[in-house]
């Protein structure tokens, strides 16, 4: 059974119907509140934690929720609260299903998984004195040593909720691995997938029959010193798993876009209508939601989005974006603020099945007008074999083919005019936008040739040679 259990409920959860669900172990369980508040725990006799509850948030994006529990439930605006069960005590698991099963049937509403659903009084039968107390009051990790946070994940879909987001931070803050174990069905969304981005963080594919292996990258893993690690064989390089070599073509292509901006600091910027025009030029349509974790559950707003970067700069503010169920698109946005001004690092993946063509026309005057009205510095586009709906499987994928690169004009003068418009290998690229403050934007081919990386590195290289 998993470990994570979803209320999902039209009305949110008010203080005398979470006690409710919290008395699901019965009278001699007390309650714990932690994170300023915002996490409540049901604890055993002596104070350790059981079941973790995260605040509620109202999820008000259309086809979230089907999104990221993989299954098919009713959408709408829907409160969303999650209870994360200890690995450690046999009966955690049970206790946050019959938890969330009170608040559901108090409330009308679904519980994720359904057959965790209960309501059931679940007494405490392990011995608590027998198991070890955790070293750690971030709820979702499960093993924590000197080097390493380890988090269990036994679900489908493995989103970047505020529980590993908050897993994540404070890891890196103590210097330590984030490292997401989980069995061979299970894929990552593009977020968790970016989140993980950079060893030693991983993701740990725990396989019946060929043992641990890194979901991202192949590597053959083990437990050694407090830490998953690779495999090494006798001349030090690691092993692929079997596990990882096996694809299956099915057509799907993923249209992705990774474009930066660079803007004044002034009181009057609003951050994120770059992202919102690639949507409308790519989706027709703006993003419908955004958030700073998943469930994304805010409508999309670009003033709301700046407020909140605005107030946290100079830290930098990574958001999430999505769009239409209809059309898969995910972004991330990352909000930099440097003596140069205000940068937004975004990164776009759309989705489309074997039957429908990714709309590369549209590219060029995409990149004329983001050239011409918000800033652009690089727009670089590629196209790959990977999943419609964009989430990350534990097998090989075809890494992206290049499509095309945009230079802003502010990067064209600082590489040399003459050099961005002259480059090696026949390209011949296009101007775009007034002739004094002209964008250059350069065509690779349809997304289909390897070879495009080739010519791109060598771009590079030109672009960079004094």
């Amino acid at each position: 059974m998993t470990k994570d259990v979803i209320a999902l409920t039209p009305e949110m959860p008010d203080l005398n119907t979470l006690l409710a669900g919290l008395y699901a172990g019965g009278p001699d369980l007390s309650v714990n509140t932690t994170a300023d508040g915002a996490v409540v725990q049901l604890c055993s006799p002596d104070g350790r934690p059981l079941v973790s509850v995260e605040a509620p948030i109202l999820v008000q994006v259309p086809g979230e929720t089907a999104r990221l529990l993989d299954c098919a439930v009713a959408d709408g605006p829907v409160w969303w609260t999650e209870a994360r069960a200890s690995t450690a005590v046999a009966e955690a698991g049970r206790l946050a299903g019959s938890f969330a099963g009170r608040l559901a049937t108090v409330l009308g509403g679904t519980v994720w998984p359904p057959e965790a659903a209960t309501t059931d009084v679940v007494p405490l039968t392990t011995d608590i004195s027998a198991v070890p107390v955790p070293a750690t009051a971030t709820p979702a990790v499960d093993v924590l040593t000197t080097t390493t946070a380890v988090v269990i994940q036994d679900r489908p879909l493995v989103p970047l909720t505020n529980w590993l987001s908050d897993a994540l931070r404070t890891a890196t803050a103590a210097d330590r691995a984030l490292q997401i174990v989980t069995p061979p069905a299970t894929r990552l969304t593009l977020p968790t997938r970016t989140a993980l981005r950079g060893l030693p963080n991983r993701w740990v594919v725990q396989h019946p029959e060929h043992g641990y292996y890194d979901g991202l990258s192949g590597a053959v893993l083990h437990w050694k010193d407090g830490t998953f690690t690779p495999v090494r064989g006798e001349n030090g390089t690691a092993r692929a798993a079997e596990a990882f070599k096996t694809v299956t073509d099915t057509g799907e292509r993923q249209l992705l876009l990774a474009l930066r901006t660079r803007h004044p600091a002034d009181a009057d910027l609003v951050l994120g209508r770059a992202l919102e025009t690639a949507y409308h030029h790519l989706t027709d349509g703006p993003p419908t939601g955004w958030s700073t974790a998943e469930p994304v559950n805010l409508p999309w707003s670009t003033r709301q989005l700046t407020d909140l970067a605005r107030s946290r700069a100079p830290q930098p503010t990574l958001l999430i974006a999505i769009g239409h169920p209809d059309r898969p698109a995910l972004a991330t946005l990352r909000i930099l603020r440097t003596p140069a001004g205000v940068e937004e690092d975004i990164t776009l993946a759309l989705g489309y099945a074997e039957d429908e063509t990714p709309p590369l026309d549209s590219i060029e005057p995409l990149a004329a007008v983001l050239a011409a009205e918000h800033g652009l510095t690089t727009l670089l586009t590629s196209l790959r074999a990977a999943r419609r709906d964009l989430t990350v499987p534990p097998h090989v994928e075809a890494p992206p083919i290049p499509v095309a690169l945009t230079v802003g004009h502010d990067e064209i003068e600082s590489i040399g005019r003459t050099r961005a418009e002259h480059p090696p290998l026949g390209l011949t690229p296009t101007k775009l936008g007034h002739p004094a403050e002209h964008a250059v934007h350069y065509t690779f081919g349809d997304g289909t040739n390897p070879q495009a990386w080739t010519t791109l590195h060598q771009l590079t290289r030109h672009r960079k040679q004094a």
